[in-house]
């Protein structure tokens, strides 16, 4: 996503984060299959994994989870009822996936798992920033 929003010369106006649902990997610098993965498409992958919490639900528009099972978390996260209406799966922003598909876990799987799932990310991600140039005049 930041790289389209750097295409869209939008990384200005747009901010966006990356959290997880559990703490398993809080601390941590991405995998590194998935950084040589996005590296090979020319994406600089960085930070340390942390876990969502109740000030994200004020800070961002949108709660963008991955699979059910994280919805499913976020949606008990959520403080309000407001909250939980910005919770939505990534995949519901690609208009070829089916309603509700999730993103595969590469994380225990071999060989071109996250390459597929950047493919899946990239086609989903230009949707969510269709969605957020129509719905917030961008």
């Amino acid at each position: 996503m930041r790289l389209l929003l750097e295409e869209a010369r939008l990384s200005v106006d747009i901010e966006i984060d990356s959290a997880g649902t559990g703490a398993w990997h809080v601390g941590e610098p991405p995998d590194r299959r998935a950084t040589a993965a996005a590296k090979r498409r020319g994406i600089d992958v960085r930070g340390r994994a942390r876990k969502v919490v109740l000030k994200d639900f004020e800070r961002f528009h949108y709660v963008i989870a991955m699979d059910r099972s994280n919805r499913s978390d976020l949606h008990l996260l959520a403080p309000s009822h407001e909250a939980r209406s910005k919770v939505e799966l990534l995949r519901n922003f690609d208009p070829s996936s089916p309603r509700d598909a999730e993103v595969p876990d590469p994380y225990y799987g071999s060989g071109d798992g996250f390459e597929r799932v950047l493919d899946i990310c990239e086609a989903a991600c230009r949707g969510l920033l269709q969605h957020i140039r129509d719905n917030h005049r961008l």
